[in-house]
């Protein structure tokens, strides 16, 4: 008979693998120049199924030859996902996306409790309107736009500025640690487009003064290439 502490030690000894446990399900709507960077990090990082939509079939394409399944609709996109991430030019987009016919919240499969995480810069308005759609139909939502650019997106290291509850700004950062290297919280839902559009306003400002100074130096006779670098290393 083989004694007890033989399997103990046998099973202790072994190397389990979760290879095969199911992933879980990202729907992502929008993948222009950082939507697709963005998508193609989580699919590197091998823990997500990923489902994408876009209205340019060659970024679906793409898509695709990244491991990604592509979907004709947000709603097909969003069937049974248990994260949607949306990346849109603007105010009406977002609204069309989440809400319209073809939109995510009429998706047959819904998933109860689906974390949507919107990274447009949109109103804070609309994100809150979103937020009580999505809230009503039994998910959640956060508003997490981002910074960084598309050398960000690309190489994994954006800064998110996430709006919403703390259990849902922590459940989060399951998907946003694989895109970006600064996962900040700002508060309610809404707070963090509040933070990116002052973020934009202060980058605004600071463009603007540096183009009435240049202005001036010419003016007064300094030759602009020298003023700049001097203001490069001032």
């Amino acid at each position: 008979m083989i004694k007890v502490t033989h399997l103990l030690r046998g099973l202790n000894s072994r190397s389990f693998s979760t290879s095969g446990a199911a992933k879980q399900k990202v729907a992502f709507v929008g993948l222009g120049n950082m939507g697709l960077h963005m998508a193609n990090n989580l699919l590197k990082s091998g823990n997500f199924e990923l489902s994408g939509f876009d209205v340019n079939p060659t970024a679906l394409s793409e898509l695709s030859k990244a491991g990604g399944q592509a979907a004709a609709t947000p709603a097909e996109a969003a069937e049974n996902a248990s994260f949607v991430i949306t990346m849109l030019p603007s105010n009406d987009h977002v609204k069309k996306v989440y809400k319209g016919p073809d939109g995510i919240l009429s998706s047959k499969g819904w998933k109860q409790g689906c974390l949507c995480i919107d990274s447009s810069t949109i109103d804070p308005l609309v994100s809150r309107e979103v937020n009580d759609e999505v809230t009503l139909a039994g998910g959640a939502f956060v508003d997490a736009p981002v910074s960084g650019g598309v050398g960000g997106a690309e190489a994994g290291t954006l800064t998110f500025m996430v709006g919403g509850t703390d259990a849902n700004f922590e459940h989060s950062k399951t998907v946003l640690n694989e895109m970006g290297a600064n996962i900040v919280h700002c508060g309610d839902v809404g707070t963090g487009e509040v933070a990116k559009l002052c973020n934009n306003m202060v980058l605004a400002i600071s463009m603007l003064g540096v183009s009435e100074a240049m202005n001036l130096g010419e003016k007064l006779g300094m030759d602009p290439k020298v003023l700049a670098g001097i203001m490069n290393t001032s």
